[in-house]
């Protein structure tokens, strides 16, 4: 058996290969590198797919979920609730503006934030709640939402998995007072570097936005806000006009291929009757982009070390909840307080996924498991 791609980001490009290049060549034949028209063409395409008022985008996920505070107003001392159990920086960006992040355990089935051990965290500093849809479903967004309409809070949805994803039928990007994206190359819809975005119905947040990614400019060299440079580059845009052409057609793949990795497993008897695997869970109301197909195991490392013998690549996101990363020693937590993300992140384990991979390479997959 070949050596099987994590994400096949190779065979996506030969799949558009000639729309990207000649997207891109558009593009150096213009030379309009910095908020080129792809740019306008690529927010008004997202805010279509969508069905969100405003889309604009910007640098990166994490520019996204800055952009979302900037134009919240976080402050310095403000407590933001969320996660432990994602990636840095759904809680870097809160502490980088100088705001607290307040962690919150999750859900064991779904490993998205647990919204019945939120309301014990808000207090009189609490400004606003990010969940994550981690690996590609959305938290319980109904419940969360219920809990900041009762508390005056914000909602900031860190999707930066999720892009295409729903829940209650809706798309996660029309969730929340602002949603954010990341198109970093790995994700279910990448462009050829960094890039993000974030999604509001609100035009005063959309407009304060839109000057936060520009240096906080009203007009050119007249700053109303603080802001940051973050903007996507025209050659970004162009690549993500191509793909999220197809994306619909990708996602569905996706989706198919889940299936397929589902039936497989539960089909396995060795791996049945062990009982040592837990397989990912969809809450009925929600619909996931499938960034990750992740397992939890017991004996993680044994097994990944064996399977990497065996040609299949696999990952951890993530070994290491927040709350125990030494950047974070100073909001004061230790081991044991988020059991839950603590067990996890000592079991879970994400297998090759992406919209290419074949039916003999997921069997493949299976019987080394």
């Amino acid at each position: 058996m070949h050596k099987i791609d994590f994400a096949k980001l190779q065979d996506q490009y030969q799949l558009y290969k000639t729309e990207i290049d000649e997207a891109i060549h558009a593009v150096l034949d213009k030379s309009n590198y910095i908020m080129g028209e792809e740019i306008t063409q690529l927010e008004e395409s997202l805010q279509e797919f969508t069905g969100a008022k405003y889309a604009i985008s910007c640098s990166s996920g994490t520019d996204a979920l800055l952009l979302a505070m900037m134009a919240l107003d976080i402050k310095p001392g403000d407590e933001v609730i969320t996660t432990p159990f994602t990636f840095i920086a759904t809680a870097e960006t809160i502490a980088f503006l100088g705001a607290v992040p307040v962690f919150v355990d999750i859900d064991e089935k779904t490993y998205n934030i647990d919204p019945s051990k939120i309301e014990e965290k808000i207090s009189s500093k609490t400004k606003a709640i990010i969940p994550v849809s981690l690996y590609g479903q959305p938290a319980d967004m109904e419940k969360i939402q219920n809990i900041a309409n009762k508390h005056n809070l914000k909602v900031i949805i860190d999707g930066a998995q999720s892009f295409g994803s729903t829940f209650n039928n809706i798309t996660d990007s029309a969730w929340g007072d602002i949603s954010t994206t990341s198109f970093f190359p790995a994700k279910p819809l990448g462009c050829f570097g960094d890039g993000g975005v974030v999604f509001t119905d609100n035009e005063e947040l959309a407009e304060k936005m839109k000057s936060l990614r520009v240096h906080g400019q009203s007009k050119r060299y007249h700053h109303k806000y603080i802001g940051i440079g973050g903007r996507l580059d025209t050659i970004q845009a162009a690549v993500l006009n191509v793909k999220l052409k197809h994306y619909k057609k990708d996602l569905t793949l996706r989706q198919e291929v889940a299936v397929k990795y589902t039936k497989a497993l539960l089909g396995n008897e060795v791996l049945t009757s062990s009982k040592n695997i837990i397989l990912p869970y969809i809450d009925k109301k929600a619909t996931s982009a499938w960034a990750q197909y992740s397992i939890r195991v017991k004996n993680r490392d044994e097994l990944q070390e064996k399977l990497k013998l065996a040609g299949i690549p696999t990952a951890v996101h993530y070994p290491m909840p927040l709350h125990l990363q030494e950047c974070f020693v100073y909001l004061g937590y230790k081991k044991g307080d988020f059991p839950i993300s603590e067990i996890v992140s000592e079991e879970i384990m994400s297998l090759p996924m992406n919209p290419y991979l074949t039916d003999e390479e997921i069997e493949y997959i299976v019987g080394n498991l």
